[in-house]
């Protein structure tokens, strides 16, 4: 399974990387278009979200949307010496500074728990994903030990292009499937998702 998983991140992550710059901001644009057009953003007040590295989906419209609709945003803030994420309120795009990975993270001091967040949106990136739910990340596992700890209430998203979508990923028991997934071309009700909520 750990070849599988590489070899995958290797593959993707290169077709991934060779992304014309134009086509990253074009499928960017429509990824972000559907979450601020869903039901689903329309109704919760926090926004978890991710700066994006090496062309993955970014994730700027909805920064700016959110901040101006003053939403709680949180950014993620990686802590090397216990190899674990805190979740970190953002109240401007100033607040963002090169961390570590080479990743902008936050640098505010209110951390929010992830099992605190309450009704909320937690938008992640990864190398690949499933109509089911099943995400492919960089393979530190950070996400997946933060996300094993949101509440009920808080529904989780992958921000993804359609080729990054694949029918079935090999999948060890750490892994955290999503509820969502968010594409330029459609939206994806993956693991444990009323699918009630993508109407309207």
């Amino acid at each position: 399974m750990a070849d599988d998983k590489k070899y995958l991140r290797k593959v993707l992550g290169e077709c991934r990387g060779a992304l014309p710059t134009a086509y990253v901001t074009s499928a960017s644009r429509l990824v972000q278009l559907r979450v601020l057009e869903s039901s689903l953003y329309r109704a919760v007040s926090t926004i978890v979200l991710y700066a994006a590295k090496d062309n993955e989906v970014a994730t700027d419209l909805l920064l700016a949307d959110a901040l101006g609709s003053r939403r709680r945003v949180l950014l993620p803030r990686v802590v090397p010496e216990t190899r674990e994420l805190v979740i970190v309120r953002v109240r401007n795009s100033a607040e963002l500074v090169l961390g570590s990975f080479g990743l902008l993270e936050p640098m505010g001091a209110e951390i929010v728990s992830a099992s605190n967040l309450g009704p909320a949106l937690f938008c992640v990136p990864g190398v690949a994903f499933s109509r089911t739910g099943q995400r492919l990340g960089r393979g530190g596992g950070y996400l997946d030990r933060t996300l094993a700890t949101v509440g009920p209430r808080t529904v989780t998203a992958g921000l993804a292009y359609s080729f990054q979508l694949l029918d079935r990923l090999p999948e060890s028991p750490n892994d955290r499937r999503l509820n969502l997934i968010f594409t330029e071309s459609a939206v994806y009700a993956g693991h444990a998702f009323d699918r009630s909520i993508l109407a309207g």
